[in-house]
């Protein structure tokens, strides 16, 4: 008898040792790198935008999948410079837990167009044309990314123009697609 109470007192143990491992790795923190902040403020709030092909996109929908909703202008010169990178860097991550979302703020469709088509990315767009979903999101300037989680929580901000196909951005990514976070 004194055998079986010793050997439940060391399932029990092993179980709970087993279960607080599981949450302490759940409770890892994924470092960010330079450039990008935590920025873990709560349910990123909801929209529906067209894109440049007529297409409806509502954010709630992407549950599921990290996004990031990249926020740029045409005139302005940092959305400009890192437009390219952030291609390649959709290039290195399609994966269907992973989206890139690019909204306009206020410009229209044939500026949109032209822009996309100058600097030579394969990226869609969507056009807040009105600058209402800007506004809901106020993004403390241009170019802003922010990083939302499979369960809609924004997570992380970058403010300012990112070498986005630098292997440190991609390794940061990729990292947060195979979380569970």
């Amino acid at each position: 008898m004194k055998s079986l109470s010793g050997f439940i007192k060391l399932n029990a143990l092993i179980v709970i040792i087993l279960i607080n491992a599981s949450v302490a790795a759940n409770e890892i923190d994924i470092k960010p790198p330079f450039g990008i902040r935590n920025h873990d403020i709560g349910i990123a709030p909801d929209f529906t935008l067209q894109d440049i092909d007529g297409e409806t996109f509502t954010l709630n929908q992407s549950k599921g999948q990290w996004i990031f909703l990249h926020f740029w202008a045409s005139w302005c010169g940092p959305c400009r410079e890192e437009m390219p990178a952030i291609q390649r860097l959709s290039d290195k991550t399609q994966d269907n837990k992973f989206n890139i979302v690019m909204i306009n703020t206020a410009e229209d469709e044939d500026t949109i167009f032209e822009f996309l088509a100058t600097i030579d990315v394969d990226l869609n767009s969507l056009m807040d044309t009105d600058g209402q979903v800007t506004e809901v999101w106020k993004p403390r300037g241009l170019p802003t990314t922010f990083l939302i989680n499979p369960k809609g929580e924004i997570k992380y901000q970058a403010i300012g123009g990112r070498e986005w196909d630098n292997p440190v951005y991609i390794q940061f990514i990729r990292t947060l697609i195979v979380s569970d976070d």
